[in-house]
């Protein structure tokens, strides 16, 4: 990789020939890159790809007009030069390999993409003096330039249209069922459910250790359980719930953090100490459980607040009555 680095060309140094065979290889990517983003969209968000796809084919005329100077001026044979071949040039970061990508990553991808390509076609036709060359890469630098600006206002556009206002409702409810609706199972079933051993064993043993080392084990057990119960029970074919192993995760993290928040102020050696903050912890997990349901679930702040509070309170109210005989 060493030996490779140093035999690069710096882009500063192409001659004029070099500087075309890039340009035209970089619009073939671009314009690839633009045609997954087409496809990856078209189902469930197909005024959105049509977009993508117009930026493709945008990408494409642009490569012709590099072609067709490219053979007028040296010929029909084009060196394949690539931009990891040449030192100091921008490089197109691979996103579309992350799964599940979402429109809002790509439409900041896209602005990245479309100023990178600018700034090149701007330096290079700086450095060439061949009045065709310099022309050509003059116009395609002002292009590229309102490219990023043209796509992000067709977005826009599209944000506002009743079929984009679906996919978004869409894309919206999709996050809601894989992520949300697993992960604020599992904060209440952490939250809740574990209140009572944990204060059941704080006030039947009034020791921080022992009520810690129950809460541990209460908590990531739960998330372990849980975890596996999300994952296991829905293939998320059917239902269109998602990935079943993201649902596990989010049901099983959130679980065990709704159990870790009232049993580690434990780690304090002073009970009393211990318990208040504990206390307080059951506050803003039960908070945080209403503050969840009214902003995905749309259940109204006081509706939510009694009755994660009136549920909370019975389980609390179970675990020190019981771990007081």
């Amino acid at each position: 990789m060493f030996k490779f680095s140093i035999n690069k060309k710096h882009y500063y140094n192409l001659s004029d020939k070099e500087i075309l065979a890039l340009a035209i290889s970089s619009e073939e990517e671009d314009a690839r890159i633009y045609q997954y983003y087409a496809s990856l969209f078209i189902k469930d968000f197909p005024e959105t790809a049509s977009m993508f796809q117009e930026m493709s084919d945008e990408e494409n005329v642009h490569r012709r007009q590099l072609i067709d100077l490219f053979k007028n001026k040296f010929g029909n044979n084009i060196p394949l030069i690539k931009r990891e071949h040449v030192q100091g040039f921008y490089t197109r970061r691979p996103i579309w390999l992350i799964e599940n990508l979402t429109l809002d990553k790509v439409r900041q991808e896209i602005v990245k993409m479309e100023k990178d390509a600018a700034n090149f076609y701007f330096k290079t036709a700086q450095k060439t003096a061949d009045p065709d060359i310099r022309k050509l890469l003059g116009d395609l630098a002002e292009i590229e330039s309102k490219h990023s600006d043209k796509a992000l206002l067709k977005a826009s556009i599209i944000e506002k249209s009743s079929l984009a206002i679906d996919e978004l409702k869409k894309a919206k409810k999709q996050f809601i069922l894989t992520w949300v609706q697993p992960g604020l199972a599992g904060l209440m079933d952490g939250s809740v459910s574990t209140l009572a051993p944990i204060f059941a064993t704080a006030f039947a043993t009034k020791d921080s250790h022992t009520t810690l080392l129950v809460g541990l084990a209460a908590s990531i057990g739960a998330g372990i359980s849980m975890g596996f119960t999300e994952a296991a029970h829905d293939d998320g074919i059917i239902s269109g719930r998602g990935s079943p192993i993201k649902r596990g995760v989010a049901s099983g993290v959130m679980t065990t953090l709704g159990g870790l928040g009232h049993a580690l102020p434990y780690l304090i050696s002073d009970f009393y100490t211990a318990t208040i903050i504990a206390m307080f912890f059951v506050l803003i997990e039960l908070w945080a459980i209403a503050w969840i349901q009214k902003k995905y679930m749309e259940i109204k702040f006081s509706r939510a607040i009694f009755q994660v509070v009136f549920g909370g309170a019975l389980v609390l109210a179970a675990g020190i009555f019981i771990g007081g005989f």
